[in-house]
């Protein structure tokens, strides 16, 4: 059966950046324009110059509940090949299991303020090029990192190593 993943396409256009969402399908690519292109903001597909736009991370989401922008992805687990680590990612892999792959993490942050308003725990593995976002109330909140291995994924980006 043939699906036409275009109808699924939700595109956002700004002058740095382009966002091929696909809602849905629980995925999201982001384009950095090069060679001098600045997209305006609300450009259709159609007007996209697509040589012009060099992919720079693919986003993949695990996020649940009503007012989630974003369906679950559904082709999990996700077996990601990263240098050191072929991590498989399944929908409820927790915070302690990353760590447990890829080491600490070389940038982190979130977790502050009260939990309702908070933003949630992520960490960064720049090396792996791979940034996990958490979800829950384990991921929130004054005591977000103490709790936070617990906490399961909601985002997994992936970019180029740095």
């Amino acid at each position: 059966m043939y699906m036409d993943v275009n109808r699924l396409l939700d595109i956002k256009s700004y002058p740095d950046v382009v966002y091929f969402n696909y809602p849905t399908l629980g995925v999201s690519f982001q384009f950095s324009p090069r060679n001098g292109y600045k997209p305006v903001t609300g450009l259709r597909r159609e007007q996209l110059k697509d040589d012009d736009l060099q992919l720079e991370a693919a986003d993949i989401y695990n996020v649940l509940g009503v007012n989630a922008s974003f369906a679950p992805y559904p082709c999990l687990p996700i077996e990601l090949h990263l240098a050191g680590a072929t991590p498989v990612i399944e929908k409820d892999t927790t915070g302690k299991e990353f760590v447990a792959w890829l080491g600490e993490p070389s940038r982190k942050g979130g977790g502050t303020g009260p939990s309702s308003g908070s933003i949630h725990i992520w960490c960064e593995w720049s090396q792996q090029g791979i940034m996990v976002e958490f979800g829950g109330n384990d991921a929130r909140g004054p005591q977000a990192w103490e709790r936070g291995g617990n906490a399961v994924w909601r985002v997994v980006t992936v970019f180029a190593p740095k």
